[in-house]
């Protein structure tokens, strides 16, 4: 059984081939988190960990950090999944949640949000957030699971598909924030630019000092920016996490 412990909160997978997985972690607590976002996107949310993670850091937004506003409090997170099981998943996790009235999870497709979108017939405008820990092993060998499959391969989820529907329904003020393998960089960054999407922050991340970055967090605004923040993470030193690490995911695991 995986586990991710929240502060207040427990993810449990009992059932599900979806494990909750370091990206997913990752991607939670190094993405930009603003208190003047209201609606936001999880795609691909399986078992619902990254937006339980945006609905902790938002909800705990102090009113300091929040420029004297009120609490942040009508935020709205939504959470999809093509697979079926996944949706029910987080929904379930969702409702258990001291953020269920914030937090929806939808079985659908960003193909077919897209359509309803279109159509008017969804009650949403623009996203002010759209995060994705994407499938990503495109020329990998396949799973026999079907539903592992669907979650690696960018055949159910393409870079391209994800900048295009950003590009179209995120908000002016909105961000793209995405984890991936370093060497998928070029590929990602190359398509958010042919939809008038620019870096402005990016995160490398490596398992050890020694090694090469083997993760990025990439974000992206309409704003093409002069200066892009780079940053890094190591997440091992010697036989245990690095402090860094550590006090990034504290208020998530319970160490």
């Amino acid at each position: 059984m995986g586990i991710f412990r929240f502060r207040k909160f427990c993810v449990e997978n009992t059932e599900s081939a979806m494990k909750v997985n370091t990206d997913g972690v990752l991607l939670g607590v190094l993405m930009s988190v603003f208190p003047e976002y209201r609606t936001c996107l999880d795609v691909g949310t399986g078992t619902g960990t990254v937006a339980l993670i945006a609905a902790q850091r938002i909800s705990g937004l102090s009113d300091a950090e929040n420029g004297g506003l009120p609490s942040c409090s009508d935020f709205r997170i939504i959470g999809i999944d093509i697979d079926g099981p996944s949706a029910r998943e987080a929904a379930g996790n969702f409702a258990a949640s001291p953020w269920r009235d914030h937090l929806e999870s939808v079985h659908v497709s960003l193909e077919d949000l897209g359509a309803r979108l279109r159509s008017g017939n969804c009650d949403i405008g623009k996203f002010d957030h759209i995060f994705s820990n994407p499938p990503y092993y495109d020329m990998s060998l396949r799973a026999p699971d079907a539903r592992r499959n669907g979650a690696r391969h960018t055949d159910t989820l393409s870079y391209r598909e994800l900048a295009a529907f950003s590009s179209e329904f995120m908000s002016d003020r909105g961000i793209l924030s995405v984890i991936l393998p370093s060497d998928a960089r070029t590929w990602l960054f190359r398509h958010a630019a042919m939809y008038g999407l620019y870096p402005f922050r990016t995160v490398s991340i490596r398992t050890t000092p020694a090694k090469a970055p083997s993760r990025i967090v990439a974000e992206f605004s309409r704003i093409r920016r002069s200066v892009t923040a780079d940053e890094s993470l190591t997440l091992h030193d010697g036989p245990g996490y690095t402090p860094e690490y550590v006090s990034l995911t504290k208020d998530f695991y319970l160490w």
